[in-house]
């Protein structure tokens, strides 16, 4: 059985937010829908953050919740065309990081160079990329991992125990495909909320 996550047991090489009242908020929907952290996170400040399994739009919510309440400051990728006006602010405030998606140094690279500009960061993301089901799941974060000699720290929402686990981070190889089987077998099916939309 997992302990909980205590807010003291977060290394300090974890960026954080220090925002007292986000940490509340998370707490209470968490609280409100009976779901607890466990796990532990590695003494690093830069890792790949690998959310799954990804089935339905209550793991974005449960998600952003632990985010909250751990007070973790999280990136996500988003796509460059969408960060123009006033919404690129929301974006960027929100932690979106624009990538282009069409330029020929490809995501991998653009990831890889964000990495090494950072003294820190959390890059967030669900490896499936659809809550649909799939016959595969991609394998853009493990090239990103390998590429930018990060770690990637598998979490599982596991609505079996309603726990949200930071499982222990995972140096990658440039052996893709085996890695991926590595990966996925962190994520038992049954974990989901529509067990039958985990992708392959």
């Amino acid at each position: 059985m997992q302990h909980p996550l205590r807010q003291h047991q977060i290394p300090k090489e974890v960026p954080r937010t220090n925002n007292r009242f986000g940490q509340l908020i998370g707490s209470l929907i968490l609280k409100a829908f009976g779901w607890q952290v466990a796990g532990e996170f590695p003494q690093s400040a830069k890792f790949i953050a690998a959310v799954a399994p990804h089935t339905s739009n209550w793991d974005f919510v449960i998600a952003i919740a632990v985010k909250f309440k751990l007070g973790l400051q999280v990136k996500f990728l988003g796509k460059h065309s969408i960060f123009v006006g006033p919404f690129a602010y929301i974006l960027k405030r929100m932690g979106g990081i624009p990538v282009d998606r069409s330029a020929t140094n490809g995501i991998v690279n653009q990831a890889t160079l964000i990495f090494h500009e950072q003294d820190a960061l959390i890059l967030g993301l669900a490896p499936e990329g659809t809550r649909k089901y799939t016959q595969q799941w991609k394998t853009g974060f493990i090239y990103m991992a390998h590429s930018a000699n990060v770690p990637i720290v598998p979490m599982l929402i596991d609505y079996r125990s309603k726990t949200f686990v930071i499982l222990p981070a995972i140096i990658v190889t440039d052996d893709v495909p085996a890695e991926l089987i590595r990966i996925k077998q962190q994520y038992p099916k049954s974990a989901a909320k529509y067990p039958a939309q985990v992708s392959d």
